[in-house]
């Protein structure tokens, strides 16, 4: 034969032998590369085989069938738990939890409470201060009166003692000063009245009873206004003293219904307010400006006395005033005021002395 025939099935012929392909020879096992032909599942590790990030095969666990049936085929070990990881000392806790907001509201609730209680503890001790410092000057020696401000050769002598800086609570002292401004204002304005009415009546002599009454407001509202409002809200703020609150707010608002009549200016009742400013640009305008000037001023002073009214009122109920108090304090007034007591000896003892009599 010119040719030689190749054998197929001998090792020296490469080019007709299917098992040395290069597609075959590259994927022979080895410990890189893992198959199912070496892959024991009886061995003793139960591992399946390595993942290798060329091949692309999942790290999933094979199925792997028994060998015959009944064999029992073995799990894979579970894999090692990890241990719990440590809280570095700069990561956040966690306070977030239910239990926890309703004590830290609860903690906070109590600090308030707490809070509140030593404030009226220290207003308690402040206003038992004032009371001490109050009772040391007592004496007549030290504590003079000294309002009205009166020259010393006056033949009338001061009645009253006021000291607003040292008697009165610090948080007070703007209150009450507005309040003297307003009672030396209301003044002032009834005064204007006088002067106001006086020039209409010398244009009008018909209006001789406004001028008349204008005399009257000026004489009667002056000195009643200071002891009637004034000097009691001067001692319920001094002294806390309910009492005096509870006569303040009945008088005073009485009073703001006055300077609401005295702004309206009704003619014949004596006020220069603005009906008869209106009715006085008829007759002469000169006297009219003065009218009118008084007329504001008469409205000034009702609206500044609603407003302290009700700001009084505010402060009056953040103090442990009552009413209760307020009765408590006017019956130990009464019973230790020294006429009353003897008035009502007196009628004691004359009512004994009828029982008693024959008849």
């Amino acid at each position: 034969m010119a040719q030689r025939e190749l054998n197929p099935f001998s090792d020296t012929s490469e080019l007709d032998n299917p098992f040395q392909d290069p597609a075959v020879t590259e994927h022979k096992p080895s410990n890189q590369y893992a198959t199912l032909d070496v892959y024991n599942p009886f061995d003793d590790r139960g591992m399946p085989p390595p993942y290798h990030p060329s091949t692309g095969v999942p790290p999933t666990q094979p199925t792997v069938n028994p060998p015959f049936p009944g064999a029992s085929v073995p799990q894979p070990a579970p894999p090692a738990s990890q241990p719990p990881k440590k809280t570095s000392p700069t990561e956040p806790k966690n306070y977030g939890s239910y239990g926890s907001q309703e004590t830290a509201a609860a903690a906070t609730a109590d600090l308030l409470r707490q809070q509140e209680e030593l404030n009226r503890k220290a207003e308690e001790l402040d206003r038992r201060e004032r009371e001490l410092r109050n009772a040391s000057l007592g004496s007549a020696a030290t504590r003079q009166n000294n309002w009205p401000p009166l020259p010393s050769f006056c033949p009338v002598q001061p009645c009253f003692y006021q000291d607003i800086p040292l008697e009165i609570p610090l948080e007070c002292q703007k209150t009450m000063n507005t309040m003297y401004y307003l009672w030396l204002y209301s003044t002032g304005t009834l005064l204007m009245n006088f002067i106001a009415t006086m020039a209409w009546f010398c244009v009008n002599t018909s209006v001789g009873s406004d001028f008349g009454l204008s005399i009257l407001w000026a004489l009667m509202f002056t000195p009643c206004s200071f002891l009637c409002w004034y000097r009691p809200l001067y001692k319920a703020i001094r002294s806390d003293s309910s009492f005096n609150f509870f006569v303040f707010f009945f008088i005073f608002f009485v009073q703001d219904i006055v300077y609401v009549l005295q702004a309206i200016g009704i003619p014949g009742w004596g006020f220069s307010g603005w009906i008869a400013t209106l009715g006085a640009f008829k007759v002469n305008t000169g006297v009219a400006v003065i009218m009118l000037l008084v007329a504001m001023s008469f409205t000034a002073t009702a609206v500044l006395g609603i407003i302290m009214l009700k700001r009084i009122h505010s402060m009056y109920r953040r103090t442990d005033a009552s009413f209760q108090k307020a009765q408590e304090e006017f019956a130990a007034g009464v019973f230790s005021n020294p006429a009353v007591r003897t008035a009502a000896a007196n009628a004691a003892t004359g009512a004994a002395q009828s029982a008693f009599r024959p008849q």
